[in-house]
Formats: C-alpha cells, structure tokens, sequence
C-alpha cells in the first residue's frame, strides 16, 4: 500500500515537471524583424516546457534566426531578399526627407502602403502553396500565436479555425484596443501620431478628437491588401475588427510605469520589458572600451537593429556632437564613416546593447525610440537622448520625455547643438538620473516574471481551446446598442410623451377652470315688460 502511495506520489511529479507533462501543438506565425526578438524568447520557453512548437516563416525574410529549440516551416514566396530591402530603404528614406507638412505625411503614407503590400503579398504566397497548407491542416494545431502587425497570422486562424493568441506592442489606428471593447476617452487617452502625453491641453485633445476620426480610413488604407486577402481566403466579407477581435488572449507587451494608465479588458495580459535579460560579462573588446574609458565612463548609441546607417550629412552632425562629451561613445554604425569622427566614438557593427546598459560606468543611451531599447534603457536605469525614426517610435520617446527620463530630438530637424545639449543634459543633470531610476525600480517590482506570464496564458489559450469567458457581450452589440442611443431614444421619448400628455392634462383642466368661471360671472338680462 505504501509502494503504491510512492508511485503515486512520483507519477504527480513527474507530470508537473516542466518539458515532462504532455505537451500540446502549437502553431507560430511571426513577423520579421525586431518583433521576432521578444517572442522568440517565448517561443524557446514554450518548447522547453514539453510542447510542440512549428514556426511558420516564409523563405525569403529578416532576422528570423531560429534554434534547434523547435521545427521551422517555410514556404515559398515570389518576393527577393533585395526586393525587400529596397522596400524598406524606401521606408526609411521617407521618413527623413525634409518636406513640407502636407507632402511629407502624403509621401510617408503611400510609401507605408507600398511597404506594407510587400509582406501582404507573402502572405498571399502562403495560401497559394498547397503544400503548406496541406500541412497547416493535418498537423492539428491547438493554438496560433502570432504577432498581427501584418494580419496574416490571424488570416491563418481563421482558415484553421483555431484559437489565437495575440502578441505585440501595438497596432496602428487605436485598433488593438477598439476593436476590443475596449473604452479610450479621448480626453486623456492620446492617439497613436499625435505624440501627445495623457495631460492634454484644449487644443491638444481638439487634435486628439480629429485624429480618431481619420484612423479608420487610414487604417482601411494601410490594410486595405490584407482586407482583401482574408475575404478571398474565407470568402466572406472581413473587417479589420473582425480579425482583430477575434483573439481569445492579447500578450502586449506594455507596462503602465512607462505607458499611459488607460482602461483594458479582461483578455489583455501585459508584458512589458520582457526582452530584459539577465546581465552577461561584455565581450573582451567591449570589455576593453568600456575599461579605458576612465571615470567618464561610456555613451551606448544605437538606432535599432533594423537601421544603422543614416544620410552621411546627419551622421557628420551627430559626429561633431558626439565630440563635445568627454565619455566614450559606442556607435552601431555600418554607413559610410563620418570624416569628422572624433576620437572618442567607437563605430562598431554590432554591440551588446543590454549587456552594455546595465554597466555601471554607462551614463546615457541614444536610441530610436523602439520599444525593445526603451524597456532595456528602463530596466538598466540609463537615462536617454530618443531620435524617433518612424512607427510608434515617436510615441514611445513622448512617454520617456513626459517621465522625465530622457530628451527627444527631431531627426529631420536636429542640429549639432541640439545634440550636444540634450546628451550633457541627460548626463550631468541628475534629475534626469533619479526619474529614470524611479521608473526602473517601479517597473522591476513584480510578482511575476513577464515571460512567465506570457507563457502561462499560451498554454491556457491551448487547454482551454480558447478563453471564451473573457470575452465581453460587447462583442455582439451593433454601434447603436453598444451606446445605448436606442434606449436613450426610448427614454426620451417616453419623457416627450409624457410631458406632453401632462401638458395637455394641464392645458385641459385650465380651459374648464377658466370657462367655468366665465360662465358663473356672466350677468343676467332682466325681463322687459
């Protein structure tokens, strides 16, 4: 009887051991680039705990650098690697172009369209390649976790009819949150583009309010391929809500210590600073800078893993700049090098970004504003100098500026000495310091680990076969039930009505009042004789 109760108790155990228990399937629809780096953490984590991970990638992409951690499928696409690098030189290049206001958003917009097409035209690759969705069909999946920036994964689920899971930083247009349920009062929740904080002057929340009434046609724009991909593919007609809303969890990877307090649903689960990773020794060569660097110390200077090369004229700009700071500058820089590159700036390849934020002999970090860099900048308390590029960027170096923990210049318009100001600000004023510090203590105060977090409700996504009980009732009312404008119809004209019958019981009693008087005081005419 013992035995059996020890062999009992083992069994449990053994079940409840990560990478031991059964595992379910799941299926992995990435996009490319520096999205893939924090979800590929998740990715490795889901497969060491026992679970059966396929990633779905086309042949031709960026920075998907993948492990022996779990099975990559690709499929095949009919654009070239140059073809995409040139769409996004194209990209970039209309972001820093100086133009008037009108032709600059005009310019960037069709050229975002463009940009976008390109990926949505790999996505229709994916449905025309048999093959792949013959395996797609029979392999069972329990979930799709996708990041659906560019629609495809959420395309996918819907073919397979399986249950999705969201993971992301954001959206354009407000989408992850609108077409949510999600409430977002425009009087304190800024706009995507607006680079507004959530303390809002009039004329900043009349901007506020004009922008929400463009998204949605802008947004129509952006996807508009998408659209007409996931109509073809489901033959029915699909809206950007219908594929947006159909998640059962979104993983976003946000954290209200940096991002604006706003209100959420249910089934969004937030992880930011998940790309934080533990401290590791530098490299001897980095060793070396950072230890000749005295008691200055360094400056870690990068624009993203997706750009490292800017107009030779901006580059000779920053260089100077770079110049007047005693510290030693680390530069991820592959252009063409400036001719006025002064001696204390390292230009290098490639750098170990988060390794090189949490030395102490770090003083400030210049980056472009994207989210991966800004959480390392928060978690290793490193006050920054944001040049915001493009996307969301702008934004993210609004919430770091309105913390107090960084400064923000203007790419396009930035001069040497604006450079040079804003990096011996955030270096010798400590406020900039004690915010940054602040915030970092705040943001590392938690009960759980974010990629704990993330991993735990994948694996509740594919237990459970979906999250339905998370879903508001929202979901199934049309825009006037959802405002109540039919009840607010109704009640008013109940109100109307009975205003009016008591208008016209008092209109009634007073023509009996007024005539019975009048006949009570009408003389009468004396008899003649």
């Amino acid at each position: 009887m013992a035995l059996r109760f020890c062999c009992a108790r083992i069994s449990i155990l053994l079940l409840l051991l990560p990478g031991l228990s059964e595992g379910g399937k799941l299926l992995v629809v990435p996009m490319m680039g520096s999205h893939w780096l924090s979800m590929q953490e998740v990715v490795e984590e889901l497969s060491r705990r026992g679970h059966e991970v396929v990633v779905l990638i086309p042949e031709v992409s960026w920075q998907m650098e993948t492990t022996q951690a779990y099975k990559v499928v690709t499929y095949p696409v009919r654009q070239t690697l140059e073809e995409l690098d040139n769409a996004f030189r194209e990209f970039v290049a209309a972001h820093l172009t100086e133009k008037p206001f009108p032709l600059n958003a005009l310019e960037v917009y069709k050229v975002s369209v463009k940009f976008f097409d390109t990926f949505f035209g790999q996505c229709t690759d994916l449905f025309h390649s048999q093959e792949t969705l013959k395996f797609l069909n029979q392999s069972r999946f329990d979930a799709i976790l996708t990041d659906p920036f560019l629609m495809c994964g959420a395309i996918v689920a819907h073919h397979l009819s399986l249950p999705l899971v969201f993971f992301m930083r954001g959206l354009p247009c407000n989408l992850h949150f609108s077409a949510s349920q999600s409430p977002s009062p425009l009087s304190y929740v800024p706009r995507t583009f607006s680079f507004n904080s959530d303390r809002m002057t009039f004329f900043q929340r009349v901007e506020n309010a004009l922008i929400s009434l463009l998204e949605l046609d802008y947004c129509n724009g952006l996807y508009g391929e998408a659209l007409k991909i996931s109509s073809k593919v489901l033959q029915r007609d699909v809206s950007l809500t219908d594929l947006v809303s159909s998640a059962a969890v979104s993983i976003m990877r946000f954290d209200f210590v940096f991002d604006y307090v706003r209100p959420v649903m249910p089934n969004m689960v937030f992880v930011g600073g998940i790309n934080c990773a533990k401290k590791k020794p530098l490299p001897k060569e980095f060793e070396a800078i950072v230890n000749a660097s005295g008691e200055h110390g360094i400056v870690v200077f990068s624009l993203g893993s997706m750009v490292s090369e800017i107009p030779v004229k901006k580059a000779m700009e920053i260089a100077e700049a770079l110049g007047t700071v005693p510290q030693t500058v680390l530069w991820r820089y592959t252009g063409k090098t400036p001719s006025n590159l002064p001696k204390n700036v390292k230009l290098v390849k490639w750098l170990p970004q988060n390794d090189l934020l949490a030395h102490p002999k770090t003083r400030a970090f210049i980056t472009h504003g994207g989210s991966h860099g800004v959480y390392e900048g928060i978690c290793n308390a490193v006050p920054m100098v944001l040049m915001p590029l493009f996307g969301d960027q702008m934004d993210n170096a609004k919430r770091v500026e309105s913390r107090g923990a960084g400064l923000t210049l203007n790419i396009l318009e930035m001069t040497t000495s604006d450079i040079s100001n804003a990096l011996k600000a955030v270096i010798n004023d400590k406020k900039y310091k004690e915010n940054i510090q602040r915030l970092s203590d705040l943001h590392l105060d938690r009960p759980i680990h974010p990629l704990d977090l993330a991993v735990h409700w994948v694996e509740f996504v594919m237990r459970h076969k979906g999250a339905p009980h998370l879903r508001p009732a929202a979901h199934d009312l049309n825009w006037v039930q959802y405002h109540s404008l039919d009840v607010i119809a109704f009640l008013a004209a109940v109100l109307l009505l009975s205003l009016f019958i008591a208008f016209k019981c008092c209109l009634c009693c007073c023509r009996r009042c007024f005539c019975k008087k009048g006949r009570t005081a009408k003389p009468t005419k004396a008899k003649s004789h």
